[in-house]
């Protein structure tokens, strides 16, 4: 199936969490927030949130300095 993630078309599996499409873009586990279809996925639901085809992913991560 096809999801952007961030803008960027990805094949990915069905059956893909929001937690797996966050791994492709970064390792963080913390300053990472994350929203499907412009609504804001909470963090303890990533690993149980599948995405659909179509899905548009928009992966944020905070960035420090100044």
């Amino acid at each position: 199936m096809n999801v952007l993630i961030n803008g960027t078309p990805h094949e990915v599996p069905q059956g893909t969490t929001v937690a797996q499409a966050v791994q492709t873009l970064t390792q963080a586990t913390t300053g990472v927030a994350v929203a499907v279809n412009d609504e804001v996925v909470r963090r303890g639901a990533w690993e149980t949130t599948a995405l659909a085809d179509r899905d548009r992913v928009e992966v944020l991560t905070a960035v420090q300095g100044g």
